[in-house]
């Protein structure tokens, strides 16, 4: 017989209806609103880590790749066997089996990450000393004697096109060679051709034969490009008393051949030519690979390289230079980009805190009602925890898998992008987003309440604990602000890198709170006078607006955030586009300038005019530069010598172009021409020419008349104002006068104003004469950004002023949809008292547009100080210009304002504000009113 169980011996049934799937379920819409936020600023987020590795990369490889050959090979190179030794044995030492089987050492020796191109690799003996040609028959311009490389290069039948003998065998006694196009041509060599050089130990000449002419295949390859005399000869300048010229070219000798050259008085040494590829390096191999060159040009990799090659073996290379001079563009641009990196971190990390704000009103009731009911807060705080990590890991993870799969590396493929940085940036959103919701649920709810007071900015007085938080911020702000004005982005240590580029973070920060500690006074204040106004609505609005609730806090940090960064953005933008407008205008003048490759070279007559009816010309200046003219001193005569550029000018048209550029602008009165010029004065060299002069002539001159001898005439000229630059010159002494008063008048370059494209100008100027050189200002300016380092920051700018105004529209949305309860059943209480449709619009959108111009005007005004206080620390030099500050016609790129970025956010800012709420005010008109006024509404 079976026993029936007690009932006291059944556990209790479990919920059937877990916490988060139920709360899932009720809120689907909160949920997926969650999920899109987090999935939006966590992509942002793992992505930001794997663009800047990308154009990083990018920008390694570029400066490598687009090198000078010369500057970019590593080159090994030894003495050959010694004298020591018997010739037998020296010239087995130089078999091309040795050679070949050393190169193949040495390639395998180079320290990682340096790798070389197996196909670009050159080796040989070659004279490092040039060899005279006796032969008679040879070219001799002045009666000089040709010079000679003598080079045995590994390849040549595969770097050479053969167009007339054969390619050279020969042996170390009866050794071959051939020679280029261009060589033969000049050297009046043929197949058949026998060079007779200077022997080492006889006086018997060594005799070369010379078996073919080939042509270069891609004359500008490494293989060709890093000794370019191998394939073009130079008739080279020998200055003297008298300057006279010679010819410089090369043989080609076979490697077989090679050990000729030990008998010559060339000087021989062995080389080792090595390409290295670009394609495996990272941005974070730079250090790496500067190591590893020092390491091979003058450490233990060069012992071991020494071991194959010989104990005199030395490798040079340029490289290194180029690694450093990335290098240093990289840390000048990464502070830059660091700032507006900070700057969109903070903005997102407020919107994801206003969203739990958000979730935590909308459920202050429920969460009110479970905490008075027995609730722990640790029961409810994992709960919420657990809700918001159903949602906010899966959109993490979804992001972190599409920065992946959309950022990739410059080759199109993801294997060198390090992961762990997205994956961290990933997580700390989802980190956040996690935790906000419950935190502030447990900060609120930390005493059982039956339900909340008035929450507005008067009641919610600062406590204690806000205003040293408060005071911290500002201490921060203060050091920071401080230390980027006096040390800059680029000098701060490391410890100090992350608080000076959050400097106008805090700035921001500092400023919001200040805003929201008075924003509800002056509505109140306004609030007073509006009673007397007709109508309800006004009133009612600023009141309150006034009394808005204390959450609202976190949209004002955000629009004030977001707006300080845009307009720091804008700004670093503009202040780069500056630069390279100013650089680009210094370096030409004008929009175009037009003169010879050489100096004085007069321009052919007509020209003028020619350039004048070029489609889109609309001024010409044309002028007469003259380098070199020698100043008299008339303070001493042992003073030491000075010289500077005359510059006759056409003083209207000059002046017109002055006053454009903002170069040095002057009334034309001032260079007004005297009646006395041509070679009919050319005797009256008493009369005195007005000049304007840069600061330094200036001063050498004096303010008396001073003589002056130039090629154009002699005059006196007398210094009537000073001016730092002028379009004419770019960094130089200048002298300008009025060129109709010269003796010698002839115009050496024009000055366009217009052209856009180059085309139709330089047509104009080639009917002219080939001679001639046209520069524009739009080439110029590209030329200033050839740096993916450069275009990657920038990118990284846009990106995050664009990111920043997503988050500033997402906070709007967020705190109108915060009140957005409250203000429907106001409106349908309202409605009940006769308010209509059309009042209740109004209502709505004036009662938030407060908070928006207040946060427009505030972010405005913090974002125009912002520039001038951090500008003395912060130079755009190296990310506006692809140079060094010396090498460029500025010396600097300082931090400016732009109003453009200053003021369409704000005004954007309050226009998405005004729609929003209209469009709330809409939804809420269309809906019924029976739920806001049920019976029994604790409100």
């Amino acid at each position: 017989m079976s026993r029936s169980r007690s009932p006291r011996s059944e556990k209790p049934a479990r919920a059937v209806a877990p916490w988060v799937r139920t709360r899932l379920r009720t809120a689907p819409w909160a949920a997926a609103s969650l999920a899109a936020l987090v999935l939006a600023t966590a992509y942002l987020a793992a992505a930001l880590p794997r663009a800047m590795d990308a154009y990083e990369t990018e920008g390694l490889r570029h400066d490598i790749r687009t090198a000078a050959p010369r500057n970019s090979v590593l080159e090994l190179t030894a003495e050959p066997p010694g004298l020591e030794l018997d010739l037998p044995v020296r010239e087995a030492g130089l078999a091309p089996a040795v050679l070949r089987k050393q190169r193949d050492e040495a390639r395998a020796l180079l320290p990682e990450p340096l790798r070389t191109d197996p196909e670009q690799t050159v080796h040989g003996l070659r004279t490092v000393k040039r060899v005279d040609g006796l032969d008679p028959w040879l070219p001799r311009p002045d009666g000089i004697s040709p010079e000679l490389v003598l080079s045995s290069p590994s390849g040549l039948k595969e770097h050479t096109a053969l167009r007339e003998g054969r390619l050279p065998a020969g042996t170390a006694r009866a050794p071959e060679a051939v020679v280029t196009v261009k060589t033969a041509e000049a050297l009046h060599l043929k197949p058949g051709s026998v060079v007779h050089v200077p022997g080492r130990v006889s006086a018997e000449p060594i005799a070369l034969t010379v078996t073919g002419i080939v042509e270069p295949r891609s004359p500008e390859s490494p293989y060709w490009a890093v000794e370019p005399l191998l394939r073009t000869p130079v008739l080279a300048p020998l200055v003297g008393d008298e300057i006279k010229y010679y010819w410089q070219g090369a043989l080609l000798l076979s490697p077989t051949s090679a050990p000729a050259v030990l008998s010559t008085t060339g000087e021989p040494e062995v080389f080792f030519r090595y390409l290295p590829t670009v394609g495996h390096l990272t941005g974070r191999d730079a250090d790496r690979l500067g190591a590893a060159l020092d390491s091979a040009a003058g450490g233990p990799d060069l012992v071991r390289l020494r071991q194959v090659v010989g104990p005199t073996g030395a490798l040079t290379t340029e490289l290194d230079s180029i690694v450093d001079s990335y290098g240093s563009m990289r840390g000048a641009i990464e502070p830059v980009v660091a700032v507006a990196v900070f700057g969109i971190g903070a903005v997102a990390a407020v919107v994801l805190a206003m969203t739990g704000g958000l979730f935590v009103a909308r459920r202050d009731s429920e969460l009110a009602l479970i905490r008075s009911r027995g609730a722990s807060l640790t029961g409810i705080g994992l709960r919420l925890l657990g809700e918001t990590s159903a949602v906010a890991v899966p959109a993490a993870a979804l992001a972190l898998g599409l920065a992946v799969v959309t950022v990739r590396g410059p080759d199109g493929g993801s294997g060198g992008t390090p992961l762990l940085p997205s994956v961290l940036a990933a997580s700390a959103v989802a980190l956040v987003a996690m935790l906000v919701l419950p935190l502030r649920a447990v900060v609120v709810h930390r005493r059982p309440r039956l339900h909340g007071g008035r929450d507005d900015l008067l009641t919610a007085r600062p406590s204690r604990r806000r205003t040293v938080v408060e005071l911290t911020l500002l201490v921060l702000a203060v050091g920071a602000v401080a230390s980027l004005r006096l040390r800059g982005t680029g000098d701060s240590g490391d410890s100090g890198d992350h608080l000076v580029s959050a400097a106008p973070v805090l700035v921001g920060l500092i400023a919001a709170m200040v805003l929201v500690r008075i924003y509800p006074l002056p509505l109140r204040w306004a609030a007073r006078p509006a009673r007397r106004l007709r109508g309800a609505v006004g009133p009612l609005a600023l009141a309150r607006a006034g009394r808005t609730s204390s959450a609202g806090t976190l949209p004002l940090l955000a629009l004030v955030l977001a707006l300080t960064t845009a307009a720091f953005g804008g700004s670093v933008l503009a202040g780069v586009a500056d630069a390279r407008d100013r650089a680009a205008l210094l370096a030409t003048g004008a929009d175009a300038r037009i003169d010879g490759t050489v100096e004085w070279t007069p321009l052919p007559a007509g020209l003028t005019e020619a350039v004048r009816g070029t489609a889109g010309v609309r001024d010409v200046a044309p002028l007469q530069i003259e380098y070199g003219v020698s100043l008299p001193s008339p303070h001493s005569t042992s003073a030491q010598p000075m010289s500077s550029a005359l510059v006759g000018v056409e003083p209207d048209s000059y002046t017109r172009l002055a006053r454009r550029t903002g170069f040095g602008p002057f009334p034309a009165a001032l260079l007004a021409s005297t009646g006395k010029g041509g070679k009919e004065v050319a005797a009256d060299t008493e009369r005195v020419l007005p000049a304007i002069a840069s600061p330094s002539v200036a001063e050498r001159l004096g303010g008396e008349p001073q003589e002056v001898v130039t090629a154009a005439g002699v005059f006196r000229v007398k210094v009537v104002a000073v001016r730092s630059n002028t379009p004419a010159l770019s960094g130089a002494d200048f002298l300008l006068v009025n060129g109709a008063d010269l003796t010698h008048r002839a115009n050496t370059a024009l000055l366009v104003t217009g052209p856009e494209g180059g085309a139709a100008l330089r047509a104009a100027v080639r009917a002219k004469s080939d001679d001639l050189l046209v520069s524009m200002r739009t080439e110029e300016r590209a030329g200033y950004v050839d740096s993916p380092l450069q275009s990657g920051a920038e990118r990284m700018y846009l990106g995050a002023i664009g990111a920043g105004a997503g988050f500033a529209v997402v906070a709007v949305l967020l705190s109108l949809m915060q009140s957005a309860p409250e203000r429907t059943t106001l409106l349908a209480r309202l409605r009940t008292m006769g308010l209509t449709r059309a009042q209740g619009r109004r209502l709505l959108g004036l009662e938030a547009l407060p908070q928006a111009v207040l946060a427009a005007i505030g972010g405005t005004l913090v974002g125009w100080a912002t520039v001038p206080l951090l500008a003395p620390g912060i130079d755009l030099f190296r990310l506006a210009l692809a140079t060094t500050p010396g090498f460029a016609p500025l010396d600097s790129a300082p931090l400016r304002a732009d109003p453009w970025s200053l003021v369409v956010p704000a005004i954007a800012v309050v226009l998405i504000t005004a729609v929003a709420a209209a469009g709330q005010a809409w939804w809420a008109g269309r809906r019924g009113s029976i739920k806001e006024l049920r019976a029994g509404d604790a409100r």
